[in-house]
């Protein structure tokens, strides 16, 4: 029999490389790629509001002053999201 409680640990999130095409997130042990195509809203933002970057307990991704949410599920499998944010 175990006793205690469950703890739930925010999953850490970090901006890898920004390139004129995208940026690259690392999480959960996977780097994904964002492109500018896809999330315009990060094309004109600034280093620093792009390196503000955190993350849920499922991985999920939040920008609080880009007022921006990916799930890690929409870069994982594109083609089941097919509206894309304009």
């Amino acid at each position: 029999m175990q006793t205690g409680t469950n703890t739930l640990v925010a999953t850490k999130a970090e901006v890898t490389n920004i390139s004129p095409f995208g940026i690259w997130i690392l999480t959960n042990d996977k780097e994904y790629f964002i492109s500018y195509k896809d999330y315009p809203v990060f094309e004109t933002a600034t280093i620093k509001q792009i390196a503000e970057v955190t993350a849920d307990f499922s991985g999920n991704l939040h920008w609080e002053e880009l007022d921006a949410d990916i799930e890690l599920e929409s870069l994982e499998n594109p083609e089941n999201y097919p509206l894309i944010y304009r």
